[in-house]
C-alpha cells in the first residue's frame, strides 16, 4: 500500500507518538517531543540496540560471521566536553554546511537542499502547472523542454491567489515586465534554446541578469538567494558565570568523541579482551539550517553509536562484519528488506579520514520513488581519531597521507592531549595504534523508520458488519509500546475483576499491558490497532465458566482461546519469538 507522511504524522499526533515541541506557542522548528506511546517505542528501540550490542553479547564465543571473539562495554559521557576535543577532531574547523539566505524573506537554507525543497514548495507546484501540466507535489523538476507562455506567466504573477500570495519575493512578482524582459531578450538572441522548468525558475527569480547572472529562487517566497557560505553546525554555550571566549564550549554534535577520549580509561579500568567495542546512547545537537521531514532531520536528536577498536591488519574484515550485522538488525525487527539498501560510498563521498563507509538507507515515504534516506552509517575510520587526540588535528598532505596540520608558525594548529593511545598486546608483544570501525545509528531516525514501516491499512467489518478502513501499526512485538491490552467484555458479572487480575499479572511479569473497559469491544480493538498493540485479551462469559480467554492477534485478527492461567507464559513465549 502507498503511505503518505501526512497520514503518518496525523496518526503520531492522534495516538500520542510524537508532538511538535512547544506546540502551544506555535512550536519550534527542528525540535520534537515524544508522547506516551512514542516514549515507550523509542525506549524499546534503544533497548533493542543496547541489548544486541552489549547486554546479550557473549565475550567468549565467536559470533556468526565475525573474525573472532571480542569484548563489548557501555559508556555514558557528558554532553559538554573540553573545547580542545572539537578542535582536534576537526569539528571546530570543518563541521559545517554550505548555507544560502534569501535576500527578500531572510530565511536560511542548506545549499544542497534547495532544489529538493523547491520540488515540494506550493509556489513551484502552482507555477509548474502552467507549463508541464503536472502539479503534483514531490514531482522532480525535469530537464525536459517546456512550452513557455509569457502571457500565462505574467497572469500568474499578478494573480492575488497565485504569484502574489504564494511567491511574494519572486522577481517575476515584484517586477513582472522587467524580469520577463531579460528572458525575452535571451530567447530572441538564441531562438533554438529549449527552456526547462529549473532554468525558467532561475530566470523568474532574476531581476537584473546582466548584473547578477541567473539567481536561485527561495523555496519559501521565491526571492533570490545569496551565494553559498560556510555555516558551523555546533551549538555554542558557555561554562561558568562569564560569557567570554575563555569559557566558550559546545553542545556535542556526536557521541563518538566521548568514546575516543575515554579509550585509555576503558582500557585501564576494564579487563576488556582485544578487539573490543565501546557503545553509547546519548543526545547530540546540530544547528541544522533547514530541519525538515518530520523527525528525520532535527536539531536535537539521540544517537546509538559504537566504536570498535581492532588491529589494523584485521580492520577490513571487521568493517565487513559490522556492515552486514547492522543491516540485519533492522530486518530482524520488522523492516522489509525491499525497503532497505546497504549503499557503499563512492570515493568522492568519503570523509578525508575514512577508508570505507556504507550507509543503511530506508525508503521513507517523503523520498522520491527509488530514493532512500540514511538510517545508519558504518565507517572504517582507520587510526584517525586516536591519532588526532594523541598528536593533534590532522589533515591530508599532497600524497594523501594524514599529517599534523600546522599553523602559520610551523607549529601544530591544535595540539592533542599528548597521551599514549596505543595498545600493547601482551601475547604477541606488539604495540600498535588501533583502527576504528564505527556503526553510528540514530535512535530518532530508527524510530521514525519503524513507524513508517509499521503503518498499514486494510478493510475489515465493523460492529455492524459493514466494511471499514482499519489503520493499524504492525510494529514488531519487541518494539511495540504496549504488548497486550486487557478488556472485560462487559462491566458486570465479575469480568472487570477478572480482567484486572490478569492485567496485574502481566505487569508483574514485566509485560507492558493496558487495561480498557470503555466503549464497544470493536472500538477498543481499533484503538489498540493504531497503538501497535500486538495482542488484545478479552475476558468474556466463557472465561467465567470454563476459565479461558480470547487472545486476538493484531495482524491476522485470529482469535485463540487460551486458559486464563497460561496467558502470561503464552505471551512470554510469543515475545521470545
Amino acid at each position: 500500500m502507498s503511505k503518505s507522511m501526512e497520514q503518518i504524522v496525523a496518526l503520531c499526533k492522534r495516538r500520542g507518538f510524537i508532538f511538535q515541541s512547544s506546540e502551544i506557542y506555535g512550536g519550534i522548528q527542528g525540535f520534537w517531543d515524544y508522547g506516551p506511546l512514542g516514549t515507550e517505542l523509542k525506549r524499546n528501540v534503544r533497548d533493542a540496540w543496547y541489548h544486541d550490542m552489549v547486554t546479550m553479547h557473549d565475550d567468549i564465543s565467536v559470533p556468526p560471521g565475525a573474525p573472532r571473539a571480542f569484548s563489548m562495554v557501555g559508556l555514558e559521557t557528558s554532553i559538554i566536553m573540553h573545547p580542545q576535543v572539537w578542535k582536534c577532531s576537526g569539528h571546530y574547523d570543518l563541521f559545517s554546511d554550505m548555507m544560502q539566505s534569501c535576500r527578500q524573506c531572510k530565511k536560511l537554507f542548506r545549499a544542497d537542499h534547495v532544489w529538493d525543497m523547491l520540488r515540494e514548495t506550493p509556489w513551484v507546484e502552482s507555477f509548474g502547472e502552467l507549463f508541464n501540466g503536472n502539479g503534483s507535489v514531490n514531482t522532480p523538476l525535469s530537464d525536459d523542454p517546456i512550452a513557455f507562455s509569457t502571457d500565462e506567466a505574467l497572469q500568474w504573477a499578478k494573480n492575488r491567489r497565485q504569484g502574489r500570495r504564494l511567491a511574494p519575493g519572486l522577481a517575476l512578482v515584484r517586477n513582472p515586465e522587467g524580469t520577463m524582459a531579460g528572458l525575452t531578450a535571451d530567447l530572441e538572441a538564441a531562438p533554438e534554446t529549449h527552456l526547462t522548468l529549473p532554468t525558467l525558475l532561475m530566470y523568474m527569480a532574476t531581476e537584473k541578469k546582466d548584473v547578477t547572472g541567473l539567481q536561485l529562487p527561495c523555496p519559501n517566497c521565491g526571492g533570490d538567494l545569496t551565494e553559498p557560505r560556510q555555516f558551523n553546525l555546533m551549538f555554542e554555550t558557555h561554562t561558568g558565570a562569564l560569557h567570554n571566549d575563555e569559557n566558550k564550549a559546545f553542545l556535542r554534535p556526536e557521541t563518538a568523541q566521548g568514546m575516543f577520549v575515554n579509550f585509555k580509561n576503558v582500557l585501564d579500568s576494564s579487563r576488556v579482551r582485544f578487539p573490543f567495542g565501546i557503545a553509547q546512547i546519548g543526545k547530540s545537537f546540530r544547528n541544522e539550517i533547514t530541519p525538515r521531514n518530520f523527525t528525520f532531520r532535527s536539531r536535537e536528536f539521540e544517537q546509538m553509536e559504537m566504536e570498535f577498536f581492532c588491529h589494523p591488519e584485521e580492520s577490513l574484515d571487521w568493517y565487513r562484519y559490522w556492515r552486514d550485522r547492522r543491516f540485519k538488525w533492522y530486518t530482524d525487527l520488522g523492516i522489509a528488506s525491499d525497503n532497505l539498501i546497504l549503499r557503499d560510498h563512492d570515493a568522492e563521498e568519503l570523509a578525508h579520514y575514512s577508508l570505507g563507509t556504507a550507509d543503511v538507507e530506508y525508503a521513507f515515504p517523503f523520498m522520491q520513488p527509488g530514493e532512500y534516506g540514511e538510517l545508519e552509517g558504518i565507517a572504517h575510520r582507520g587510526d584517525f581519531d586516536l591519532r588526532s587526540h594523541a598528536e593533534g588535528k590532522l589533515t591530508k598532505d599532497e600524497e594523501g597521507c594524514l599529517v599534523i596540520e600546522q599553523n602559520e608558525h610551523g607549529q601544530p594548529k591544535y595540539r592533542g592531549s599528548g597521551k599514549d593511545l596505543t595498545y600493547f598486546d601482551d601475547q604477541t608483544r606488539e604495540r600498535f595504534l588501533p583502527h576504528v570501525i564505527e556503526p553510528a545509528a540514530g535512535a530518532d531516525r530508527a524510530t521514525l523508520a519503524f513507524i513508517c514501516e509499521a503503518y498499514n491499512e486494510d478493510e475489515q467489518p465493523d460492529d455492524k458488519g459493514e466494511m471499514q478502513t482499519r489503520t493499524f501499526m504492525k510494529l514488531h512485538p519487541k518494539l511495540a509500546p504496549v504488548k497486550a491490552a486487557v478488556f472485560p467484555l462487559v462491566r458486570k458479572e465479575g469480568m472487570p475483576e477478572k480482567a484486572a487480575e490478569l492485567y496485574r499479572g502481566l505487569k508483574a511479569a514485566g509485560i507492558a499491558a493496558f487495561y480498557d473497559q470503555q466503549g464497544a469491544i470493536g472500538r477498543r480493538y481499533r484503538r489498540q490497532d493504531e497503538a501497535g498493540t500486538p495482542w488484545c485479551i478479552t475476558i468474556d462469559g466463557d472465561t467465567m465458566s470454563d476459565g479461558t480467554v480470547t487472545i486476538r492477534d493484531r495482524d491476522t485478527l485470529a482469535q485463540d482461546r487460551v486458559p486464563f492461567d497460561d496467558v502470561v507464559s503464552e505471551l512470554q513465549k510469543r515475545l521470545r519469538g
